[in-house]
């Protein structure tokens, strides 16, 4: 993990397109701007993490229903 200081106003750069900005720092708290381009997702962790859980549940219950439709399938004997 890179770690670096930033002020208030300053920025950091991750390749050429994405920009990180410092807006403000309150107590415990920075509030932080990103600018990068439209096809890059940008989610605070919790939602990321939220997302992801989601996704592994649906995957495993259409993996269950696709089980269940070639069972279904199978010629009688």
């Amino acid at each position: 993990m890179l770690v670096l200081t930033r002020k208030k106003g300053e920025s950091i750069i991750i390749q050429d397109n994405i920009e990180i900005t410092i807006l403000a720092v309150e107590g415990d708290s920075v509030k932080v701007g990103i600018s990068a381009p439209r096809h890059v997702d940008i989610f605070r962790q919790e939602v990321y993490l939220s997302i992801k859980e989601a996704n592994k549940e649906s995957t495993a219950t259409n993996a269950l229903n696709l089980n269940a439709l070639i069972e279904r399938m199978r010629p009688q004997k």
